[in-house]
């Protein structure tokens, strides 16, 4: 008899390898079938920059140095296009299923039906989300959700192929909750600075929820909040 199909994992304070270490556990559980789709709701408890795994992003000596002398740690990571910070006003969300194989574009629609759950999250609070690039924002993508044309979630995605060919849909979303944004977009400047990109990324595109909800419902409420617009989509 199969295992459970469905399963959601919250985490609280715990480290971005630690997180990073739990989604793989989930979707190794997904390929081998133990699970039809996995949720973790993760809050990192450190500062800690996560670089892509590209030749384009080196963790070189000057940016590690200088990243640890302002309290920040540095971590690669397999998906995503440039550097994203990672801090304890942060939710992250992965969401690991099996793909519909009816799907002619799975990556479009494994976006879109990300976003249509983000957007539900925040309708949830009275709010009116949109989904579109935000330009000077840190990695900016067609699929950033924005409040009044502000970036409050980026989002990434990876596409696995298991031995029977099925493909593993792997979507993420990195939540602004309450941060200052200023001292967020500074580890990412001086990873496009000692990488020798020219680009800068601009704090006044950002947003975080803090500014638009008060008070600000505690984690474990949001977390709930989640999980409640992921079972609502699916109905």
């Amino acid at each position: 008899m199969k295992k459970n199909k469905y399963k959601v994992v919250r985490l609280t304070e715990t480290t971005v390898s630690g997180a990073f270490e739990k989604e793989a556990e989930l979707l190794s559980q997904v390929k081998s079938d133990d699970l039809q789709q996995a949720l973790l709701l993760w809050q990192p408890r450190d500062n800690t920059v996560v670089l892509p795994a590209s030749q384009k992003w080196q963790a070189n000596p000057d940016l590690t140095t200088q990243l640890q002398d302002n309290g920040w740690l540095i971590l690669p990571r397999r998906t995503g296009g440039a550097p994203v910070p990672q801090t304890s006003g942060v939710i992250n969300l992965s969401h690991i299923y099996r793909a519909d194989s009816s799907s002619s574009d799975l990556i479009k629609q494994g976006y879109i039906n990300l976003c249509n759950v983000l957007t539900r999250f925040f309708k949830g609070f009275g709010l009116t989300a949109e989904v579109h690039a935000t330009p000077h924002s840190y990695c900016d993508g067609d699929y950033n959700v924005n409040l009044g044309g502000k970036k409050i979630i980026g989002t990434a995605q990876r596409i696995l192929t298991t031995k029977t060919q099925e493909k593993i849909i792997l979507v993420q979303a990195c939540i602004l909750i309450d941060v200052i944004i200023d001292e967020l977009i500074y580890p990412i400047n001086l990873c496009y600075e000692l990488n020798n990109n020219d680009e800068r990324i601009k704090p006044e595109v950002h947003t975080c929820l803090a500014q638009h909800i008060e008070p600000l419902p505690p984690t474990e409420k949001l977390y709930e909040h989640l999980v409640q617009a992921f079972i609502d989509d699916q109905s």
